[in-house]
């Protein structure tokens, strides 16, 4: 063999080890992955994204469980059963409440579940469920303020805290002479209330209950909103049929098995625990 025989079989060697050391690359690749050595065939859980302004008590709020910050409420296990009945993976997220319609129209978010009432205006902008839960209106005050603003003839020109965009943010709008603190969130009212900034806050009943539960100093007055409420509704972003038709299916056997009041009833015990 004259000396290019000798370097072509040379070559060929050489590539044949490189090729081998490839293979055992590979393999070591493939074992790291945690499947023993066998490439995953299995799509991920698809996500369902629901938006919500989690200080909301019992319908979402925050809770330590077993020393983790997390979101409970009986709107997430609505959520949970509708991500389940989809047989996808629910995702919360914590929001402004004013941003949630945005956020859903933008496609961040696939529906919204945080105290939702069916206005016109949003039933135009948005795909409403079925109503799903039904609560009175409350106004909140200092104790020492109970008897003073006992009507709500008596909160004509008081300063009053209110949730941005919420339903009781146009109640409130409807008192004469009222002036408005509007913030993101409940629990900023609370503080506006105990730190004598506001008179008085206009919440959604289980909401007061639970603020005054757990808040010294706070109680609900007499006074009693007038308000045509249709209840509470789930939002998705216009046009999504298929999702609305499954939410609104998941409602009415939540609603048939009476789980909705079991959900109610645990997350109103659990807003009031310590």
């Amino acid at each position: 063999m004259n000396k290019w025989g000798k370097l072509s079989m040379g070559l060929l060697l050489a590539a044949g080890l490189l090729a081998g050391c490839g293979s055992n690359n590979d393999k070591n690749n493939t074992a790291a992955s945690g499947n023993g050595g066998a490439a995953s065939t299995e799509a991920p859980a698809k996500k369902l994204i629901m938006g919500t302004s989690a200080d909301f008590p019992p319908y979402e709020f925050h809770k330590m469980v077993e020393g983790t910050d997390t979101i409970v409420g009986f709107d997430i296990e609505i959520a949970k059963e509708i991500a389940a009945d989809l047989g996808q993976e629910l995702e919360v997220k914590d929001l402004p409440f004013d941003s949630l319609l945005n956020e859903l129209a933008s496609g961040r978010i696939d529906m919204v579940i945080s105290g939702l009432s069916p206005t016109p205006e949003r039933a135009e902008a948005v795909g409403l469920s079925d109503i799903y839960y039904k609560a009175e209106q409350a106004v909140v005050v200092r104790e020492a303020d109970k008897d003073k603003f006992a009507n709500m003839d008596a909160l004509k020109g008081a300063k009053i805290g209110i949730q941005t965009g919420s339903i009781q943010e146009d109640i409130a709008k409807g008192i004469e002479g009222a002036q408005l603190t509007s913030l993101s969130k409940i629990s900023e009212i609370v503080l506006q209330l105990q730190s004598n900034r506001v008179d008085a806050s206009i919440m959604e009943g289980p909401v007061a209950k639970s603020f005054v539960k757990n808040v010294k100093g706070l109680v609900i007055t007499d006074a009693k909103p007038e308000v045509e409420d249709d209840g509470y509704v789930i939002g998705v972003k216009k046009g999504n049929t298929e999702l609305l038709d499954q939410v609104n299916k998941t409602l009415g056997r939540l609603n048939s098995e009476g789980k909705i009041d079991e959900f109610v009833a645990a997350a109103s015990e659990l807003a009031e625990s310590k």
